[in-house]
């Protein structure tokens, strides 16, 4: 789709946590098309954007909802947090971005989240609910501790409604409260380092990664050593913050001298 620029209307300020906030907007429905996976910019002054993905599916109703983090001491983000409560409508460039969901694919989802990340996976679990309710997913979310983890009961009610949903949280922090549930395990550290425990082999996924430059790249690396295959590993960090090569041909060639 050809990025577009757009006014839309500010419908709802919600706040999911002391730190991160939910944004829904409205427009006309064809100009707020997008893929599942893409991201939209906000417009704060002439000359500064600021990206957001975009936390759902396209609908024909010409809602977006995003998943905002504030940070007080960072002053985009204070104005970005003031212009939200003030402001009825807001400028918007959008769609950006090609880490987009597969929907021709049928190979079982690997999708991995830190903090906000989750509102592109979001998007991308909704999309694949209803164009393929019987294709496997496995989502990771990781955080510093559960709290951060603001829509907890989301990604519980995907796992607790579909065979094929599993829900992986991730906390360097010991959880106050056991995890349980229903296709729901927790995991104790670093999410790479929760990812080469649990994982065996994922030679046969779409991997979609979503966080800073840094945990996406530490988890591809851990990934390559159980099968990543560079063509189906998606991520909008390859596209600001790319490496070569993207998946580490140590990793594939340790594998092979293995068998």
């Amino acid at each position: 789709m050809t990025p577009r620029t757009l006014t839309c209307q500010i419908t709802a300020v919600e706040d999911l946590t002391p730190d991160v906030f939910r944004v829904y907007l409205e427009g006309r429905p064809e100009a707020m098309a997008h893929a599942p996976g893409q991201y939209l910019e906000l417009k704060l002054d002439d000359d500064i954007w600021v990206p957001f993905s975009i936390a759902n599916a396209h609908t024909d109703d010409g809602t977006l909802e995003l998943h905002i983090q504030h940070w007080p001491e960072r002053e985009n983000s204070a104005r970005l947090r003031e212009l939200m409560q003030i402001a009825e409508r807001l400028t918007l460039r959008l769609p950006g971005g090609d880490c987009v969901l597969d929907e021709t694919s049928r190979r079982p989802l690997l999708l991995i989240a830190a903090g906000t990340g989750f509102a592109q996976m979001k998007a991308i679990v909704e999309a694949s609910l209803r164009e393929a309710p019987e294709r496997e997913i496995d989502l990771w979310w990781a955080a510093r501790e559960r709290r951060d983890l603001y829509l907890e009961s989301l990604p519980r009610e995907w796992a607790g409604s579909h065979d094929g949903v599993r829900f992986h949280l991730v906390t360097e922090l010991t959880p106050e409260t056991p995890v349980s549930g229903e296709r729901i395990q927790g995991h104790l550290g670093r999410i790479d380092q929760a990812l080469a425990a649990a994982l065996d082999d994922v030679s046969g996924h779409d991997v979609y990664l979503s966080g800073s430059p840094g945990m996406v790249y530490a988890c591809v690396d851990v990934l390559a050593s159980l099968g990543l295959e560079s063509s189906r590993v998606f991520s909008d960090v390859f596209a600001y913050a790319p490496r070569q090569p993207l998946v580490p041909i140590t990793g594939v060639l340790r594998r092979g001298s293995a068998g």
